[in-house]
This record gives structure tokens, sequence and C-alpha cells, in this order.
């Protein structure tokens, strides 16, 4: 499995990430962490915040169908056709995300900026798993 290199879509991504995720602190005093958002809209939701979270999800499902009318472009997006694999994946990334108390944008993203302890084991807690997950599935399970 070959893996494209692409630096400046990362960066553009990267720094998009970074400034909702700095906007989002700026305007409303919250945490950009996706989990935990979409955590409050489930029963019982948290009615104060509601229609900022409500929002905040609608922009994520919304931005790549946005991305495609502007320019014309697909988005591309590579998911497994493995059934068991996804099931198995989803339910690891929600234990994962309610035992360490939040995600990869909340730990990875905003954590990190804050200089949390928490947030750095956490993320590298997820990146080890992550890197050990590639190396597996490219070298050992994979061949």
């Amino acid at each position: 499995m070959v893996t494209e290199f692409t630096p400046i879509s990362a960066l553009l991504g990267g720094a998009l990430i970074g400034f909702a995720a700095a906007a989002m602190m700026l305007l409303t005093g919250r945490i950009a962490g996706i989990s935990g958002i979409a955590a409050r809209l489930l029963p019982p939701a948290d009615r104060e915040r509601f229609p900022e979270g409500l929002a905040f999800i609608i922009g994520l499902v919304a931005a790549p169908l946005l991305w495609t009318a502007a320019t014309g472009w697909p988005v591309s997006q590579t998911v497994s056709a493995n059934l068991p694999l996804m099931i198995g994946a989803g339910l690891l990334v929600g234990f994962g995300s309610v035992y360490g108390s939040g995600c990869t944008s909340g730990h990875g993203v905003c954590g990190l900026a804050r200089l949390s302890p928490r947030s750095l084991v956490a993320v590298a807690a997820f990146m080890g798993t992550a890197a050990l997950t590639v190396f597996l599935m490219r070298h050992v399970i994979g061949s």
C-alpha cells in the first residue's frame, strides 16, 4: 500500500483546523473537541450548548460538500469495505475517547496548544497506537 505525500494540502488543512480551534476558543471559550461536542448532542442533551454543538457538527458534514460545490473537485476519502473491521474500529475509537476524556482534536490540537500534560500523555498513547497499527497492517498482517 502506497500513501501519497501531499504536504501543501496537509499544511493548509492543518492551518484551517488550528484556525477553527482557535476561533472556537476565542468566540465561545470552549475547546473544539469533537467527541465532547457530539456527546453533548445526545440525551440528556445540554440545552444551553445544543445549538452551537449542532452547528459545529453540521459544519463538519457540510464542509466537504461546500468544497466540492465551490471547486468542482471531489473530496476523496478511503474507507475500508470490511464492515466488521469498521464496527470494531468505531467501538475502539469511542471507547478510547471516553476512557481518555477526549479525542484527537481535543487533546491533539487544543490540549497540546494549552500545554496540558494530560493531553501530552493522551497524544503519545494514540499516536503510538496509530503508528503500531500502521506498521502491523503494512508489514505483518497485510503481507
